[in-house]
C-alpha cells in the first residue's frame, strides 16, 4: 500500500472519527486514502477554524482531535490553533503537507521550515522521511498529545513520502498508567488540612477530567469543605452544590477574593499556570497545597508549601479516604460569605433595559439552557460575566478559553461540540469582533445540517480592550468599527437571522431558536457600561465589610 494509506490506517487505529481541514495538492495521496476510510473529513473554510474544531474534540473526549492542511500558508494558518490547543491543554494532532523532499520540482515555492515554526508551540513536531516510520510516528504523536499536560503534536507528510510503497504494520494503542502520589505527601496534606481553621478547595483547569469530577464530589461530600473554581474549572463539581461559593473570574480584588484572602489553607486541585491566576499569593499566614500531575512552577505569584504530585483523581481519592471533618473548621463563615456574594454577583440580573446588560444576558441564557446544554464562548468582555454569573451543572458545559484566549474560537468550538453531541443543545456566544474572525464557518455548520444557535453581542467595538482603555483613564481611540447587517449576513448562508429590539424579544427568540432545527443567528445589542460600574468602580470601593 501507499504510505498515505498506512497513515490513514494508523489514524483509524487511534480511534479517529473526524479530520477537520483544507487539503492542498501535496495532500492528494492522503486525501484519496481518506476517501476510502471510515474517518469523516470535515472541510472547513479556514485552517485556523479546523484547528479550533480539532482541539475541541480533544478537550471534550480526551482523544486527540485531528486537523489537516497543506504546506506554506495552510500550515501557517494553523499556528494560532496550535497555540490554542497547547496552552489550553487540549490534545490535538496536526497533519501538514510538504513538497517532495527527495527531488525539488518547483524550487523553494511555498516552502517554509514548518517543523521549526511549530517547535515552540507544540509538544512534538516531526517530518516523516520514511513511509515505514509512519506507524511509530503517529503512535508517538498521539501518546505525547495525550500525556499530561495534554497539548499539540504535529506531523509533516511530504508529497513523495506519501506515495511510497510500504508494508502494513501498526502499533497497539497502550493506555498509560499515571504515577500515584507519594504517601508521605498525602499524609502531610491531611495534617495541614486538619490543622487549618478555614480550609478552602479551589478547582482549576487540570481537574476538568471526568474521573476527577467524581473524585472531587466525593471529597467535598465527606469533608464538607467549601469550594470555588477557576474559569476553566467551572462545572467540575455542580455549582448548585450548597458548598460552592463562586468562580474566580478575576485574579484579585473581586468579591470572592474576600473569602479566598481570609482562608488560611487553599487546597488547589488542578492549578494550571497557563490559566490567568485565580488568586495572587502573598507571603502571609496562608498556606497552599498543590495537587496536580506535575510540580508547581514557582514564581512571585504562586509558591505552594506542599506538592502532591501524581494522577489528580487518585490523589483526591487518597485524601478522601484519610480526611476527617474537624469541629474547628469555620464552615459557617464561608456559607455566610456565599449568601453575601450572591447578592453582589446577581445584582441587576433582572434588569430588562435595552440594549441588554451582561448580567441579564447571562441569566436569560442560563434559564434557557438545559442542565446538559453546552455554551461555547468566544473571547471578549462577556467571558468575565459568564465566568462570574453563569452556574455550570456539569463539566465542560461552558467552553471558554482562559489560556491563549484567542478570538474567533466560539463558532468553531460549537460546531465540533454539536458533531460530538447531536442531541444536546449547543449555543455559541460571540462578540461582534470575534464572530467576524470565523463567520465564514456558518457555511460549514449549515452544510453539516447542524442544529445550532449563535448569539452575537453587538457593541461595534473590541469591548474588552475598550473597557481596559477606559479604566486606565485613556481617551476612546482605535477600537470601534462598523458591522454588516447580521440578519442578511446569516440569511445569505441559509441560516435564520434575528435582530433583537427588547429584552422580552430576546428571551422569546432564544427559547424558540433552541427548539427549532437549523442554524439560528441572534443579533443583540449589549450595553457594556456595567463593565466600568461593577468591575472598576464598585470593586475599587469593595471593603469585604460582610466578613467582619
Amino acid at each position: 500500500m501507499k504510505a498515505a494509506e498506512l497513515f490513514v490506517k494508523a489514524l483509524e487505529n487511534e480511534g479517529i472519527e473526524y479530520i477537520f481541514g483544507i487539503p492542498g495538492e501535496e495532500n492528494l495521496d492522503f486525501l484519496e486514502a481518506l476517501r476510502k476510510s471510515k474517518i469523516r473529513l470535515i472541510v472547513t473554510r479556514h485552517e485556523q477554524a479546523a484547528g479550533f474544531m480539532a482541539a475541541t474534540i480533544g478537550r471534550l473526549t480526551g482523544v486527540p482531535g485531528v486537523c489537516l492542511s497543506t504546506l506554506g500558508p495552510g500550515a501557517t494558518n494553523l499556528v494560532t490553533a496550535a497555540a490554542y490547543a497547547n496552552l489550553g491543554a487540549m490534545p490535538m494532532v496536526m497533519i501538514t503537507g510538504q513538497k517532495p523532499i527527495t527531488v525539488a520540482k518547483q524550487g523553494r515555492f511555498q516552502i517554509l521550515d514548518v517543523i521549526d515554526m511549530m517547535r515552540p508551540i507544540t509538544k512534538y513536531t516531526k517530518q516523516i522521511v520514511n513511509g515505514n516510520n509512519i506507524p511509530s510516528r503517529v503512535r508517538e504523536a498521539f501518546r505525547i498529545a495525550c500525556e499530561e499536560r495534554p497539548g499539540t503534536a504535529h506531523l509533516e507528510l511530504p508529497e513523495d513520502i506519501a506515495s511510497e510503497e510500504v508494508e502494513e504494520h501498526l502499533f497497539d494503542v497502550q493506555v498509560s498508567r499515571r504515577p500515584v502520589a507519594d504517601e508521605e505527601a498525602i499524609n502531610q496534606a491531611i495534617t495541614m488540612i486538619h490543622q487549618a481553621s478555614l480550609p478552602l478547595l479551589l478547582i482549576g483547569a487540570g481537574a476538568n477530567r471526568k474521573r476527577t469530577c467524581v473524585s472531587l464530589h466525593a471529597f467535598i461530600e465527606k469533608s464538607g469543605i467549601p469550594f470555588c473554581n477557576t474559569q476553566m474549572g467551572k462545572g467540575v463539581v455542580d455549582e448548585r452544590h450548597p458548598l460552592f461559593i463562586g468562580t474566580a473570574a478575576l485574579s484579585q480584588d473581586d468579591y470572592i477574593h474576600c473569602a479566598i484572602d481570609r482562608s488560611d489553607l487553599i487546597i488547589n486541585v488542578g492549578h494550571d499556570t497557563i490559566e490567568k491566576p485565580p488568586f495572587i499569593m502573598k507571603r502571609d499566614h496562608k498556606k497552599v497545597i498543590h495537587v496536580n500531575f506535575s510540580p508547581a512552577e514557582i514564581d512571585e505569584v504562586y509558591f505552594p508549601q506542599l506538592d502532591v504530585i501524581g494522577d489528580i483523581s487518585l490523589s483526591v481519592d487518597q485524601l478522601t479516604k484519610r480526611i476527617k471533618p474537624q469541629s474547628h473548621w469555620n464552615k459557617t463563615f464561608f456559607l455566610k460569605t456565599k449568601e453575601e456574594l450572591d447578592q453582589y454577583i446577581m445584582n441587576k440580573s433582572t434588569d430588562t433595559r435595552f440594549p441588554l446588560i451582561p448580567q441579564r444576558i447571562v441569566r436569560v441564557v442560563r434559564e434557557s439552557m438545559p442542565a446538559d446544554g453546552i455554551v461555547s464562548l468566544d473571547n471578549g468582555m462577556y467571558k468575565i460575566w459568564f465566568a462570574r454569573n453563569y452556574l455550570c451543572y456539569e463539566s465542560n458545559t461552558l467552553l471558554l478559553d482562559n489560556a491563549l484566549a484567542s478570538m474567533g474560537a466560539g463558532l468553531p468550538q460549537a460546531i465540533a461540540t454539536k458533531l460530538l453531541f447531536p442531541t444536546k443543545k449547543v449555543l455559541a456566544v460571540c462578540g461582534d469582533g470575534g464572530f467576524m474572525m470565523s463567520s465564514h464557518e456558518l457555511e460549514t455548520a449549515i452544510r453539516l445540517n447542524l442544529d445550532l444557535v449563535l448569539i452575537i453581542l453587538n457593541d461595534h467595538a473590541y469591548g474588552m480592550i475598550k473597557w481596559k482603555q477606559e479604566s486606565m483613564g485613556f481617551k476612546n481611540f482605535g477600537l470601534e468599527f462598523n458591522n454588516p447587517d447580521f440578519v442578511k449576513f446569516a440569511e445569505s448562508y441559509g441560516a435564520k437571522g434575528y435582530s433583537i429590539k427588547s429584552c422580552a424579544e430576546f428571551e422569546k427568540c432564544l427559547e424558540t431558536s433552541l427548539k427549532t432545527k437549523g442554524v439560528h443567528v441572534i443579533d443583540v445589542a449589549i450595553d457594556y457600561s456595567e463593565n466600568n460600574r461593577v468591575l472598576y468602580e464598585e470593586l475599587k470601593e469593595k471593603t469585604c465589610h460582610f466578613l467582619l
